[in-house]
């Protein structure tokens, strides 16, 4: 069975889903690779390298003929209908959002595995592609932050005076906000950070953080090691208790999400006013609404405090922007599943494999992931009942 791989249509987009590495990979399964020519160009890989590792270059990938189309960004709804029944899929789906793109797989008969549901135990580590990107993004907002900030972020002792080292503070502690953590130290500024969840407190300490405790009562945990998200009182409380430590950050990177859900305000605008000017706050949360107020994903925005302005860097295609090692993890991931899906060359999951489960979206005419088959349904409930109303 052959592994195809296009050329990513998102404007902005530089990743890809296949390396050389991940082909040699696929090749030693078993399986062929086709790749769309100057498909991993943005992402600093050749075509000359993909054809060294044996793929096959095309001009175009033919989808009515695809066996597995290997992707980065969710599929559009004319890709999905241009692939033959029993195409297999591989990719990022945000099911939560594109719940018109997982009732095409269904109704055209597609096998569809989204790398968001893939299982967070052990065994499913080398093919958890959020936690892959999520490294990248954690490392890319504190160099973002850095490129703005007007001062050093570590100690420097001078014949001229000593400049005290940044004091950054991070918010949300998951895998991206722990990797700027790490880098944010590596570059000797003054670390401490927050998050609602138990186990925060440790891990931040691992990196070499200060953790901040908050008088909230209670951790907030969800599933598969995510944060729940706080009721009114509680968020508003969350907020209260940040703002001292807010002011007297001179870098803020926040990284807070919630799966299916808008990104938790836990910057507001009137907290800001208490920011020192030259401030820095990168807010890696921007695509899906924000942490900090004002943030917008793609744009730079300066508040207006006392003596100047805060910058707000809203983060947009963050593991895009260092498409080279991000697609190298990424495809290794995407190859890891498929690999684990492969038997003497042909791909026949197995569902009862909790992993192969876990992460498909569609098989066989129907929606497999159950909170997504639901949201669907009370889509179309809603809608029915609209146009009834009318």
């Amino acid at each position: 069975m052959d592994i195809a791989v296009r050329r990513e249509p998102i404007e902005g987009e530089r990743r890809v889903a296949a390396t050389p590495a991940s082909t040699a990979q696929y090749l030693k399964n078993g399986l062929t690779v086709t790749i769309e020519r100057s498909a991993g160009l943005a992402a600093g890989y050749a075509d000359a390298d993909y054809e060294a590792a044996g793929a096959t270059l095309v001009d175009a990938i033919d989808l009515s003929g695809v066996d597995v189309l290997a992707h980065v960004r969710p599929l559009d709804g004319a890709t999905i209908a241009s692939l033959p029944s029993g195409a297999v899929t591989v990719g990022f789906g945000s099911p939560a959002s594109e719940l018109e793109g997982v009732a095409a797989f269904a109704a055209h008969g597609v096998t569809a595995f989204s790398l968001e549901l893939i299982p967070r135990i052990s065994r499913a580590q080398s093919m958890d592609a959020l936690t892959s990107q999520s490294l990248i993004a954690g490392y890319r907002c504190v160099l973002e932050a850095g490129m703005r900030f007007p001062r050093f972020f570590p100690l420097y002792m001078t014949a001229a005076g000593t400049i005290p080292p940044a004091r950054v503070l991070v918010l949300g502690a998951g895998v991206a906000g722990l990797q700027a953590i790490a880098t944010a130290k590596r570059l000797g500024a003054k670390v401490s950070a927050y998050d609602v969840r138990s186990a925060s407190a440790d891990e931040v300490r691992s990196m070499g953080g200060t953790f901040i405790h908050l008088d909230l009562d209670a951790a907030a945990d969800a599933a598969g090691g995510y944060a729940k998200e706080l009721a009114a009182d509680r968020a508003d409380r969350q907020r209260e208790l940040l703002a001292p430590h807010v002011a007297d950050a001179d870098v803020i990177i926040t990284t807070a999400a919630i799966p299916g859900r808008p990104a938790p305000r836990l910057i507001t605008a009137s907290m800001l006013q208490g920011m020192k000017s030259g401030s820095v706050i990168v807010d890696l949360a921007a695509e899906t609404g924000g942490n900090v107020e004002g943030a917008v994903a793609g744009e730079d925005a300066r508040v207006e405090v006392s003596g100047g302005f805060v910058t707000i860097v809203g983060m947009k295609d963050a593991p895009s922007t260092m498409a080279f090692d991000a697609s190298r993890l990424l495809a290794q991931n995407i190859a890891n599943l498929i690999g684990l899906m492969t038997v003497e060359g042909v791909i026949a999951p197995d569902f009862d494999d909790e992993v192969i489960a876990g992460a498909c979206l569609a098989h066989a005419g129907e929606v497999r992931h159950e909170p997504t088959a639901a949201a669907i349904a009370a889509a179309a409930t809603s809608s029915t009942g609209t146009t009834g109303a009318h």
